[in-house]
């Protein structure tokens, strides 16, 4: 397998972006707007809360007044008719009202939340599709995905909690402070608050001890899961060293860690609960003197004593989780700040304000690719005054043009380079900016004349086609994967490039056909299947430039040169890059560069170079001994 080279480390810049931590309200401010643009709904959903917790407040009133009616004398026709009538429905009416209100709030509500889940994981999911081959090449998926899953989670909890738990609490104490103080003395109003403020630091202080911990369990969370499914994405790797055992113990030692951190977790959760329980029970216990006492002075009557009892039951029992609640948000806080930050990872590969698309002519006959004096490197490379940091140069001053509709061959040992040149002209890596420049980079890459950094990323890659050394599948159907070279071809379409590709009679000969299912990154096919339905794929794309990465590498000797007939067939009138190892399969090409350490050594036709008797022509000698 060919290597591109060393993967670089993110820029200083974004490095420092990506870890400086951001407040809560900044995150909120970032989550705000996504809901706003349900505000009718948010305001709606806010005045149905207000009236569910008015609702909600009255309940004790009118249960205070049903319990003074009913110091009556025994007897009295009253008790029958004043009490079950106007008390008692009045009663069954208010409560009915908090559900119906609490109802249509998460009713009216629901939209907006899924919708704002909806709008930032889409737009997470695209920021990711457009970062660099840098970035992706130094992710973990299972971390990754893990990140972004605990992310789209965040919102749908952070709304609930907020909107439905912490606000209508707040709500909830403003109007009961208000009502102890003046239908009864201040001192209520004092207990209350100070228990509360008592309660609220408590909780705050200690839940915010503890998020290290919570913080702890989440990353040995994402490191047991991308520590698994890179295991499970290296199956037969794992299998072909019997190497379960050791997998296995990996995999342990990092649930081990895990559960560790978990015990600790849960270690300080239940003195959170501990301490919270005890300042509610004072709390209640201060409150409950002072209206017995109010009651036994004859200020208070049975049913205030019993509405002040209500009335803490109410604000009590969402306080009682409080400390779940901010926990919970504050956690949802720091998941949907990992994932905005993935938002804030800056695009190493950006188009230009306006950038123009590529334009070429419908038949490709001004799709010329010019290589213009590129020096390349995946890390910075070092200046001669200071050889401490900087990495090796790929590419040395490399300058050659494929003429629209030829074709140019790159050959040369591994490592020389030949894979870059697929790179930097898919625009995976950029050459020729500022910032290259400086670091020892430079040059330009043409298309018809175009500076590809100068074009539209979707434009430039639309026109180019590519058939890999190593065919990656989507876990899904044959002739998904070859329909995706052109989403919405239709069969007809699928199966002529299949046809084209020789791959039409092992598909047709499969049980379900088309619809058969290649497994994972294609692990049901062989490699010469799987090679076959990546030049499929590319043939149905129809691009005007081609590029063939050893294409035919993973093939038998029969079916190579049956489709290297339907390659040559299919590059005729179209521009070609053909990277090779095999030298047979280039020597018709227009030109062939022979490379080595990042320099075109040779360069000419087929027959030239033999005739110069250099190192094309020992590598041809080499290759028909061995043959």
């Amino acid at each position: 397998m060919r290597s591109f080279g060393p993967s670089a480390p993110v820029p200083a810049a974004t490095t420092a972006m990506a870890e400086s931590p951001k407040s809560d309200w900044d995150t909120l401010r970032r989550l705000f707007p996504y809901l706003w643009t349900y505000k009718w709904r948010v305001m709606a959903a806010l005045a149905f809360m207000v009236g569910a917790k008015m609702a909600n407040v009255g309940v004790p009133v009118l249960l205070k007044n049903l319990v003074d009616a009913m110091t009556i004398k025994p007897g009295d026709p009253a008790a029958l008719v004043v009490v079950p009538i106007s008390l008692l429905f009045g009663y069954g009416a208010l409560r009915l009202s908090t559900s119906v209100f609490t109802e249509l709030r998460e009713l009216v509500f629901a939209k907006a939340t899924a919708g704002a889940a909806r709008s930032i994981s889409l737009q997470v999911f695209r920021h990711l599709h457009a970062l660099s081959l840098r970035f992706h090449l130094e992710r973990q998926t299972g971390g990754l995905t893990r990140d972004i899953e605990r992310g789209t989670r965040a919102v749908n909890s952070l709304i609930s909690y907020s909107l439905y738990s912490i606000i209508p609490t707040l709500i909830e104490v403003a109007m009961v402070l208000t009502l102890l103080a003046v239908k009864f003395d201040v001192w209520f109003a004092w207990i209350t608050i100070i228990a509360l403020v008592v309660y609220i630091t408590f909780t705050i202080t200690v839940t915010e001890w503890r998020t290290q911990f919570r913080k702890k369990m989440n990353e040995l969370d994402s490191t047991a899961n991308s520590r698994a499914i890179d295991s499970l994405l290296n199956f037969e790797t794992v299998k072909y060293f019997n190497n379960e055992e050791f997998e296995a113990k990996r995999y342990d030692e990092n649930l081990e860690r895990f559960r560790r951190a978990s015990v600790k977790s849960q270690t300080t959760l239940s003195f959170l609960n501990s301490g919270q329980q005890l300042i509610i029970a004072t709390g209640l216990v201060a409150m409950l003197w002072r209206a017995t006492q109010g009651v036994a002075d004859g200020r208070m009557t049975l049913g205030d004593l019993v509405m002040v009892n209500a009335f803490m039951i109410q604000l009590y029992i969402p306080l009682n989780f409080l400390g779940v609640i901010y926990r919970e948000i504050k956690q949802s806080l720091t998941d949907l700040e990992k994932m905005f930050t993935l938002l804030e990872r800056e695009r190493e590969i950006a188009d230009l304000p306006n950038a123009p698309a590529l334009q070429l002519a419908a038949n490709g006959s001004d799709a010329s690719v010019r290589f213009d004096h590129v020096t390349f490197a995946y890390d910075p490379v070092a200046t001669e005054g200071d050889k401490s940091q900087g990495g090796r140069t790929i590419l040395h001053n490399i300058s050659f043009e494929i003429p629209a509709g030829k074709t140019v061959a790159v050959v040369g040992p591994s490592g020389s380079g030949k894979s870059t040149l697929a790179r930097l002209l898919f625009r995976f890596y950029d050459v020729g900016t500022q910032a290259h420049i400086a670091q020892g980079q430079s040059g330009r890459i043409l298309i018809g004349g175009q500076n590809i950094k100068d074009v539209t990323q979707a434009s430039l890659r639309q026109a180019i086609g590519i058939v890999p050394q190593d065919t990656v599948l989507f876990n899904d159907t044959v002739e998904y994967n070859i329909a995706y070279g052109k989403p919405g071809a239709t069969r007809a379409e699928v199966e002529a490039a299949a046809q084209a590709a020789r791959i039409h009679g092992f598909i047709s000969s499969a049980p379900k056909g088309y619809d058969t299912m290649v497994g994972e990154r294609g692990l049901k096919l062989s490699g010469g299947e799987k090679q076959r339905v990546a030049i499929a794929r590319t043939l149905l794309k129809n691009p005007p430039i081609l590029i063939f990465d050893e294409a035919t590498s993973a093939l038998d000797s029969a079916n190579e040169r049956a489709i290297q007939a339907e390659l040559q067939n299919v590059a005729q009138n179209k521009t070609t890059l053909v990277i090779a190892h095999r030298l047979s399969t280039v020597v018709d090409a227009h030109e062939i560069l022979v490379m080595d350490a990042g320099h075109i050594i040779e360069r000419g036709t087929h027959a030239a170079l033999l005739a110069k008797n250099g190192r094309y022509a020992q590598m041809w000698a080499l290759q028909q001994s061995a043959d």
